[in-house]
């Protein structure tokens, strides 16, 4: 038996680590590291996700104030399973590496046989073209909260990585989509950049993609680039300068968030092209009565309506499966029924349980006789 398998034998019955996830290839690498390691404090690891889906992790960064830090490996020279000197790869979680938070400059070398990469909170400018190429393996790649600026990037970056579903890149200086995108992509984070336009093709492709993070950028045109994710349920674009609703709407949406931008028109019938829709959010835009038609907010599958710090002078008609209706900032002066129940009677009332109309220009001795009727079922009503 070869002295280093003896050793690593030894070294696994000592520390109690199973060496049935070590191929014989990778033995003497794997003793190379622990022996490294061992010479350092160790760290702790829980895996965890970033932000509510990713794995969160916990761990203290090894001292090596008894060793010498071993040379960058160049990219085309790096062995498989080698991570970079400035990265953490824990042994029993293998196809994670962890770069955060470390006042990275650079992206290091990203060995084969990751699946799921943390780069956040570092002071990266640039992805140079094939940074990934080796790792197409990728599933979670984590950017956000770097400074990478759209015109240092490779043109085709993400091209090879057909596995990729999250892609995190949220507080950078992006001034556009990266493009193209992997057609695997399930989630998009590009919040907090200085995007100002989606191309109706920007997003062409990405049948798999169930949500959309482009909130707090610059987007005043969308054209009609979510009409084709058939497959998305989240669209979040708000705080953004959008003067118009985005050209439709896929049938798979469940949650449009379109708050703080300067939206002043709907066009009739809107929302009936997503009739699996239950929660929309339009505060702080510059809707008016003009802008909308009688039935722009009568859909069945809405539960919650958010149109609160508008330009409302009335009471928008809506259906009476609605359950939420945040009305206040606006100048609406009635309360009009009929905007809740076309027919008031035992068999015909809404299902609102929260109407708040407070900040309008409403007194409270003018809700008519019969709300309490149509609105039985209202637990929270403010004027």
């Amino acid at each position: 038996m070869p002295w280093a398998t003896t050793l690593i034998l030894i070294l696994a019955g000592l520390c109690g680590s199973s060496l049935g996830q070590y191929n014989e290839e990778e033995d003497l690498a794997w003793l190379q590291y622990y022996l490294r390691q061992s010479r350092a404090s160790s760290y702790n690891y829980v895996p965890y996700y970033e932000e509510e889906e990713s794995p969160a992790y916990a761990y203290s960064y090894p001292s090596a104030t008894d060793t010498e830090p071993e040379p960058e490996p160049e990219p085309q020279q790096a062995a498989p399973w080698r991570c970079p000197q400035e990265c953490d790869c824990p042994p029993n979680f293998s196809s994670a590496m962890y770069c955060d938070t470390r006042n990275l400059r650079y992206l290091p070398f990203v060995p084969s046989r990751m699946k799921y990469v943390y780069f956040q909170n570092n002071l990266i400018t640039s992805i140079q073209e094939g940074a990934f190429d080796n790792a197409t393996e990728l599933e979670w790649l984590a950017l956000h909260n770097n400074q990478i600026g759209s015109d240092k990037m490779g043109k085709r970056v993400f091209g090879k990585l057909r596995r990729l579903e999250r892609l995190y890149m949220n507080n950078n200086n992006l001034t556009r989509l990266p493009s193209p995108l992997p057609r695997s992509l399930r989630e998009l984070h590009l919040s907090y950049n200085q995007i100002s336009k989606v191309p109706s093709n920007a997003l062409e492709g990405l049948e798999n993609l169930t949500a959309l993070y482009l909130s707090h950028n610059f987007i005043f045109e969308m054209g009609a680039s979510l009409k084709g994710l058939s497959s998305l349920i989240l669209a979040d674009l708000s705080y953004n300068n959008l003067r118009k609703v985005p050209d439709g709407l896929p049938p798979s949406l469940e949650q449009l968030y379109m708050e703080y931008n300067y939206i002043n028109a709907i066009p009739d019938d809107y929302f009936r092209v997503s009739p699996r829709l239950l929660y929309v959010r339009m505060s702080h835009n510059s809707l008016t009565n003009q802008g909308l038609s009688s039935n722009t907010f009568n859909s069945s599958s809405i539960l919650e309506l958010d149109l609160s710090y508008n330009r409302l002078q009335k009471i928008p008609r809506v259906n009476t499966n609605l359950e939420n209706l945040y009305l206040q900032g606006n100048q609406i002066n009635e309360f009009s029924i009929s905007s809740f129940c076309s027919v008031v009677d035992v068999m015909n009332y809404s299902r609102l349980q929260v109407l708040r109309l407070d900040g309008n220009e409403i007194k409270r001795n003018a809700v008519p006789p019969d709300a309490p009727l149509c609105l039985r079922r209202a637990t929270v009503i403010e004027i």
